[in-house]
């Protein structure tokens, strides 16, 4: 029974050696100096105030993309003993001794660093030579640009590892799907896939792209599988279902759980609340919810309440109204009817306050029991600190003339009578008689005798206005618009009759305890809205560039410049590599449509197993090129040269595979094959060549005179930065 103690315990392993040493080289090339230079590097002074937010749990809305990267970036602020305190306001700011420089740019550089080895075995994957692999590997080795990405706090370089990850384990699953389909390696390699993309959509939307094509990929290999007549119903069905479930269904959860540990994680009010509704900012610690805790959930007539319109665009505000009457006659010449303004406010202020009023009743105090309202039900908003009575008519809006004037009723005694009715319509009520609720319901106000709704335009009034925003009666509303939703923020039952003791309740603040948390989904989907349709600063930049110069390599961008000396740190890319990835691209392409050719005109030069791997490894590589490159040409915003790493990668992993192909395939004799290699080695010598002489513009530990900087300076729209003497 205790035989097995007689004898030693063997484990036995295969190690690849080539992706061992690459590793370690990986490591090498990115985590050297890495706290170096110890200030805020470009685009670290973006990332980390968000970082901050995470370490003090207070929430925040980034329009660039989804969570997972900040949180990434933020883990390895908190593995460090981060403890978020420090203004992030100046590129080129010294870090305090707090900010733990290595911990915060660790994730990234390791990201890059296992890009290298990740690049050799999705060539080998490819069924390519080790020849081919290991050239792949040592291309994303001294590639400048992508070195100087991944040692900084940035997530191009971690976008770039899932995008790798995602086509490696698709090639693993579908290499093991010929031997081994639905073994636990199976399983491992396909769950893996649809994770990795996941991944990388939860970085930046960019990383759509690329689960894209591999979804594509895949449905291609599904297809041919369906026509497998060597395999029952069942079993097709089988592979079918799995590939659902773990290319459609896992990535989406996967990326619903990287919101819920977002919003898990920050808890708290923050500087970006008002972008939210009011529903949303009630959820945080602090803010709103402080201001709006328990109060009565349903609005009654009597009720005093402060409207939000649902919009946000261009600021959040509210329904305002205050003294002024709209002037006679306008700059163009137009007349008014000279009513009590109606506006839209960016401020708290106590004239946003209104009165819930029932039209049958004179009392303007809630009932004992309160009498809700309901969808559907006709009410009257009075404007608590004057009195009057929101209405509209058929007179033209001061500056949107198709829509009608909104006011609020001042009796001249002229021919114009007051028209104040208005019915409440609620957007998202779940019955027909669902009642109108604090801060849950999103209502329309409907005008009972035009039809008009009452809606933000979101034009700034002239100075008689006080620049508020003018809100107006559209007829014309075709469906479901934010700007004619409006909500109610904060709301207290009303107590008094008498206007003075009114004024002093609309002075004095709410007080009630009573939690109002919308569910997980119902906060995602506003976040996940409002992340999509957040306009981001697209001011020119000094630095920024279009998609046809990153091609050429005809911009730069000068990350960082010492204080005292010349050292400097630039992103900028191994001229080399790029106009050889470029080149090895377009001679892909042409080689493709002359196989192409001669296979229809059956001279077939390939064997079908190389064939396929060519087919194959153009779909990723240059699929992955034009997918990670093409869409920039559509987008409207500033763009920078680090948007075309990610496209960059994959021509990295086509251009050996090409120089394979031409080795194996047009070289016909062994002296051709023999000059051949000798070029390729006099090639890479040359890329190894510019990488050291740029190594000082991608380290940034070296500084250089004038004169070397100069000679650096190899196109006319490179910028690098020459101190004056």
């Amino acid at each position: 029974m205790w035989g097995f103690l007689q004898h030693p315990v063997v484990v036995t392993a295969d190690v690849n050696l080539n992706i061992l040493v690459l590793t370690l080289m990986g490591l090498l090339s990115r985590l050297w100096q890495l706290t170096y230079p110890r200030a805020v590097v470009f685009d670290e002074v973006y990332y980390g105030q968000y970082i901050s937010f995470y370490m003090k749990r207070v929430f925040f809305l980034d329009g660039s993309g989804p969570p997972f990267g900040h949180m990434l970036l933020a883990l390895g602020g908190y593995l460090g003993g981060f403890d978020g305190n420090f203004l992030w306001n100046r590129i080129g700011a010294e870090y305090g001794s707090n900010v733990p420089v290595w911990s915060l740019r660790l994730l990234p550089a390791l990201a890059g660093a296992l890009s290298v080895p990740m690049a050799y075995q999705i060539v080998w994957e490819l069924r390519f030579s080790h020849c081919a692999a290991m050239g792949a590997a040592l291309l994303m080795l001294i590639e400048n640009a992508l070195i100087t990405q991944s040692r900084l706090m940035l997530l191009e370089s971690v976008l770039i590892f899932f995008n790798l990850l995602a086509v490696l384990s698709y090639l693993k699953f579908s290499n093991s799907q010929k031997h081994r389909p639905f073994s636990l390696s199976w399983w491992l390699w396909l769950t893996m896939t649809g994770v990795a993309c996941a991944c990388a959509v939860g970085i930046k939307y960019m990383g759509a792209f690329t689960y894209l094509l591999v979804l594509g990929v895949a449905a291609v290999h599904t297809w041919h599988l369906i026509g497998d007549r060597t395999l029952s119903n069942v079993r097709v069905l089988c592979h079918v279902l799995a590939r659902v479930l773990a290319l459609l269904v896992l990535p989406v959860v996967t990326y619903l759980l990287f919101f819920y540990v977002h919003l898990v994680l920050l808890y708290r009010s923050g500087p970006h609340d008002q972008i939210m509704s009011s529903a949303f900012q009630a959820s945080l610690e602090g803010g709103l919810a402080r201001v709006a805790q328990g109060q009565p959930l349903e609005v009654a007539y009597g009720s005093q309440v402060t409207l939000k319109s649902a919009f946000g665009k261009p600021v959040p505000c509210w329904l305002h109204s205050h003294q002024h009457p709209y002037p006679m006659i306008y700059e163009n010449g137009r007349g008014s009817s000279h009513q009590q303004q109606v506006t839209c406010y960016p401020f708290k202020d106590v004239n946003n306050w209104w009165i819930i009023k029932d039209p049958g009743r004179h009392q303007l105090e809630v009932s004992n029991p309160p009498r809700a309202v309901r969808h559907g039900d006709v009410v009257q908003l009075v404007h608590g600190m004057t009195t009057r009575l929101l209405n509209t008519h058929d007179v033209a809006a001061p500056l949107s003339p198709h829509s009608q004037e909104v006011s609020c009723y001042v009796d001249y005694n002229i021919s114009m009578p007051a028209q104040n009715l208005w019915r409440l319509d609620i957007v998202n009520r779940e019955s027909p008689a669902d009642t109108w609720k604090t801060i849950l319901s999103e209502v329309r106000l409907v005008h009972v005798n035009t039809s008009a709704i009452l809606k933000l335009s979101g034009a700034h009034l002239p100075d008689w206005g006080f620049q508020q925003l003018e809100v107006v009666g559209e007829k014309l509303s075709r469906g479901y618009h934010e700007s004619a939703v409006w909500n109610v923020e904060e709301h207290r039952y009303g107590t008094s009759q008498e206007q003075k003791e009114r004024e002093l309740e609309l002075h004095s603040p709410t007080q009630v305890d009573i939690s109002r948390n919308l569910s997980f989904m119902a906060r995602f989907s506003e976040l996940q809205w409002r992340m999509l349709t957040v306009r981001s600063d697209d001011s020119e930049h000094k630095y920024s560039s279009t998609p046809l110069d990153w091609v050429t390599l005809d911009t730069n961008i000068a990350y960082w410049l010492h204080p005292r000396t010349s050292a400097q740190i630039h992103l900028l890319g191994n001229v080399v590599i790029w106009t050889s990835a470029g080149l090895a691209t377009a001679l892909y392409a042409l080689l493709f449509l002359w196989h192409l050719l001669r296979r229809r005109r059956k001279i077939c030069d390939l064997p079908e197993d190389s064939w396929r791997c060519w087919v194959l490894a153009g779909a990723l590589c240059v699929g992955g090129w034009a997918v990670n490159y093409l869409p920039f040409f559509l987008m409207d915003k500033t763009l920078f040269l680090y948007h075309y790493l990610p496209a960059l990668t994959f021509q990295i992993l086509l251009l050996p595979v090409v120089l394979q192909h031409l080795s194996d395939h047009l070289c016909r004799s062994q002296l051709q094959r023999s000059l051949f290699s000798a070029l390729v080695v006099a090639w890479y010598s040359s890329a190894c060549h510019v990488f050291n002489m740029l190594r000082p513009l991608t380290y940034g530990d070296k500084s250089l005179s004038p004169s070397e900087l100069k000679a650096l300076r190899w196109k006319d729209s490179w910028h690098i930065l020459i101190r004056k003497s």
